[in-house]
């Protein structure tokens, strides 16, 4: 496992870290409390040191299963977590909500949930165009103060968006969708660059696809996430990024590795990139998501999968 520095912090986490997400057992097909325990306890102890979830997760599920995991060795974990984003089911969408008073229970919420006292990372999950950011951003550092939390993370926000709550306090680290396949977030990982922010990236094997499980256009159950939440898992998308993805696999055959390894490689390989998110439900997928870098392709190898992305893509 390789490590980076969070931005400027001084505090360091593994380069692939673990997504819970799927751990919820909502949104991602079912999953046992008891395995997604296991899951999460094999990651950490496979070189895994920073562990990702959100309240919004499960209504909280996700972040009592990570607290639970963690009992007794929440010392040897980056723990990050999300608030200000929370599901209402009248409007079957998310209410994202980060006036001062709102961030500051979620904190507490959180911590309490973690089974912790202090959340090394706590990431505004969306934007709330409603809240002046200067407010939100001044309860965080205040909730930093305090000790609560120990480094500032915005999720899902725009460049400009950003730019303005820098004004307004240290953001430490950004999280966005990023992978091979989606690149719209290009600039926003320079700019963070740029500023020493760190950056996480989520979705980064893009719901699956960069795997190389689906030969064929997957078929998902009803309220399944990705059945809307990943375009190119349906045709027409689906049968060019297998035109990719064949590409990506035949490299990884070649050096013994699978084809996430190789996706993953391809993350941390962008400048700017601290650690890619990766989320799984399986204990074995998670060792073996902590051993993706031991075998490192080669910087033209990695071009080779740009120059068939733009082939294909435009």
């Amino acid at each position: 496992m390789l490590y980076r520095e969070i931005g400027t912090t001084g505090i360091s986490c593994s380069c692939v870290a673990l997504g819970t997400w799927e751990l919820a057992g909502n949104v991602w097909g079912a999953v046992e409390e008891a395995d997604a325990v296991e899951t999460i306890r094999a990651a950490v102890d496979s070189g895994i040191t920073l562990v990702d979830t959100a309240a919004s997760y499960g209504a909280g599920r996700s972040e009592r299963i990570v607290g639970q995991a963690l009992a007794g060795i929440r010392d040897k974990v980056v723990l990050s977590t999300k608030g200000g984003a929370h599901f209402n089911p009248a409007k079957n969408d998310m209410d994202h909500d980060l006036r001062p008073e709102a961030v500051r229970n979620d904190v507490e919420e959180s911590l309490q949930r973690l089974q912790t006292d202090y959340i090394d990372l706590f990431f505004f999950h969306y934007p709330d165009p409603s809240t002046p950011i200067a407010d939100s951003i001044g309860e965080m550092e205040r909730l930093r103060k305090e000790g609560k939390i120990r480094m500032i993370g915005l999720s899902n926000f725009s460049q400009e968006q950003m730019a303005e709550a820098m004004r307004y306090g240290t953001i430490d680290c950004a999280q966005f969708r990023f992978s091979m396949l989606t690149r719209e977030n290009e600039e926003l990982v320079r700019f963070c660059r740029d500023h020493q922010i760190g950056v996480l990236s989520y979705a980064s094997l893009a719901g699956g696809m960069l795997t190389g499980v689906y030969k064929t256009e997957p078929v998902f159950p009803a309220g399944d996430r990705r059945t809307f939440f990943y375009p190119f898992l349906k045709e027409p998308e689906f049968s060019r990024c297998r035109q990719l993805v064949d590409v990506v696999e035949e490299t990884a055959r070649a050096h013994g590795i699978s084809t996430a390894d190789a996706a993953i490689q391809w993350v941390l390989a962008q400048q700017g990139m601290t650690s890619a998110l990766v989320g799984t439900k399986n204990t074995e997928r998670a060792k073996k998501n902590a051993h993706a870098l031991d075998t490192l392709l080669s910087a033209t190898e990695l071009a080779k999968f740009d120059e068939t992305y733009h082939r294909i893509f435009g």
